[in-house]
């Protein structure tokens, strides 16, 4: 279906939903970031959705005039977002996440971009990952900086885009639908696919740009490998998962990842042979993180919605 908007150069009502869950202080700096933006401010507004949050959220919006803030009990960001959806009023809709930082410029790029692509159902915007101490990087987030929202490989290998930098229209949201809300992980790619199989174009757009904080440790890349295994696991048993296809799937978790191996020990980036096995070892444990997670949800598992 084809997105019959007005292409023509303008300053469409924007709606930014950005969804929280205990992340107060990186929260702030977010909201800092979209009270700043070269867009008109009369335009757009932010959407906060707290998922949950055991702290008091209104402390931290109260600063920000612009602010909508809104409560989702169900667990999970992508039923957050959906919250956020339903309040919106623009016609044009921008997600990041609480821990970004979106660029100075970050609405008007991203307007920019929609308008300028002919039927357009998805902008995925840059990400750019960040270190805490740049001088002295821990392997995890080196490997962060490699392997994470890489939102143009996203686009032209899975067609969709991390949700802490996409922008659409309300009406593709009207024709596709929302974010499936069951799924822990995944569900950004899940929608983008449905956004491309209805017929939209999709592009990645280097000009509109967030800053994101790379994981640092071992436990948080722990973490964020459960719930991707535990998004994947869902919406594989939603179309069907027999045991001879799970066998397949943690047979290809568990095969080395030898082209993956090959380009972390070219990458210029990386300084020395000892930062490039540390880098090797991360990715590694990275697989297997995920590979435990899925055989313990196939076993019967309790999957952790957070």
């Amino acid at each position: 279906m084809q997105n019959t908007l007005n292409r023509e150069p303008s300053c469409p009502f924007v709606s930014i939903i950005v969804p929280v869950f205990n992340d107060f202080e990186p929260l702030k700096i977010c909201l800092a970031a979209l009270e700043s933006q070269t867009y008109p401010r009369h335009l757009y507004e932010v959407i906060v959705v707290d998922n949950g949050s055991d702290g008091n959220m209104a402390d931290v919006v109260s600063q920000f005039a612009q602010v909508l803030t809104v409560c989702e009990g169900f667990p999970g960001s992508y039923a957050a977002r959906n919250k956020g959806l339903s309040l919106a009023k623009g016609e044009v809709i921008g997600f990041t996440d609480a821990d970004c930082i979106p660029a100075s410029n970050w609405i008007e790029k991203g307007v920019a971009n929609l308008l300028r692509v002919f039927n357009c159902g998805l902008v995925a915007g840059k990400i750019d990952l960040f270190c805490l101490n740049p001088s002295r990087p821990t392997a995890v987030e080196l490997y962060e900086t490699i392997k994470s929202f890489r939102q143009k490989y996203y686009i032209e290998n899975y067609k969709g885009g991390a949700t802490a930098n996409i922008w659409t229209f309300r009406s593709v949201i009207n024709d596709v639908g929302t974010f499936d809300a069951t799924l822990k992980s995944g569900g950004d790619i899940e929608w983008g696919q449905r956004v491309y199989a209805a017929g939209y174009n999709q592009v990645y757009a280097d000009d509109v740009c967030v800053a994101h904080p790379a994981r640092r440790s071992l436990g948080q890349l722990y973490t964020k490998m459960v719930r991707r295994a535990g998004g994947e696991h869902d919406k594989k048993k939603k179309e069907g998962y027999s045991v001879g296809n799970f066998i397949v799937d943690l047979t290809r978790e568990l095969k080395p990842p030898l082209r993956s191996i090959v380009r972390i020990a070219v990458d210029p980036k990386l300084r020395g042979i000892q930062q490039k096995s540390q880098v090797i070892s991360v990715m590694l444990l990275a697989k297997y993180f995920k590979a435990f997670e899925k055989v313990r949800l196939q076993l019967g598992g309790i999957s952790q919605r957070r």
